[in-house]
């Protein structure tokens, strides 16, 4: 009678194959892009005011370029706990197609037109709503501490983890400047070509911010934790409803047993 079992054993394998291959491949994304390793952002989605910080600083630096079509703010207020007059005083700077002020319950869109936004810089900026859910919240972390000066580029800047990108950096007011410095680390007959010769790239600070260098990080933690809030606002309701959908099976499952067992007493 063991039979019974045998699609259940073989659903827990497939589950289990299907785990493993998931963090293994997380293990493998997470190293780094373009050989730049990803710093941890450590964002926590349960802390209502860096999620409202965040939201802050993403309308007042990331709105005017980037949308955010997926949100509205009156929803993002009521989970932030921010009331719609706040909204309207203090976070809604967008028009809609008659010129007027964005209605609290408008979609969080872009305040530049898509086509002065391709010609300004060479392509639609992406949307902000979901973008923490296809690179992640380390890179997006990473890429905010990763603006330095490059005076090859359009807008003088580049990223080490998104080389030649078509952003400015936005948030230079804050962090300051960052200049790239290349460490090359050779071998011991690296100069004879014997010898392995390995570089290493740090970010270094030559010119100071308004704010700390500890400041700003908190700065791009919070803009992080409020995109990967943005890319999925229910995420913390579903891991909470998830975890007693969870509880309630495994009861349920030692019930079956039994119950199982009880009814097949008598065959055995």
């Amino acid at each position: 009678m063991n039979t019974i079992f045998e699609p259940i054993f073989k659903l827990l394998a497939i589950l289990s194959i299907a785990v493993l291959l998931f963090f293994l491949l997380k293990a493998a994304a997470g190293g780094g892009h373009h050989g730049v390793p990803l710093q941890k952002a450590d964002i926590n989605l349960d802390n209502k005011a860096s999620l409202q910080r965040g939201f802050k600083y993403v309308v007042n630096y990331c709105l005017s370029c980037h949308a955010a079509s997926y949100a509205r703010f009156n929803r993002v207020g009521r989970d932030l706990g921010i009331s719609d007059k706040q909204l309207k005083e203090n976070l809604i700077f967008t028009s809609n197609e008659r010129g007027e002020q964005s209605k609290v319950g408008d979609l969080m869109k872009v305040a530049i037109p898509k086509t002065y936004a391709k010609e300004a810089f060479g392509t639609v900026p992406p949307d902000l709503s979901l973008l923490t859910r296809s690179r992640g919240a380390d890179w997006i972390y990473t890429y905010l501490k990763s603006f330095y000066r490059d005076d090859s580029r359009p807008f003088g800047v580049n990223n080490l983890v998104f080389p030649d990108v078509g952003m400015p950096h936005v948030l230079w007011e804050l962090q300051g400047w960052q200049e790239k410095v290349t460490h090359n680390a050779g071998g011991e007959h690296a100069e004879d070509g014997h010898g392995e010769n390995h570089e290493t790239v740090t970010l270094e600070l030559v010119e100071p911010g308004k704010l700390t260098p500890a400041e700003y990080d908190q700065v791009a933690r919070d803009i992080t934790n409020f995109m990967a809030y943005l890319a999925e606002p229910v995420q913390q309701q579903r891991k909470r409803i998830g975890f007693f959908v969870l509880l309630y099976l495994a009861l349920f499952f030692v019930v079956a047993y039994f119950l199982k067992k009880e009814y097949w007493k008598d065959v055995h």
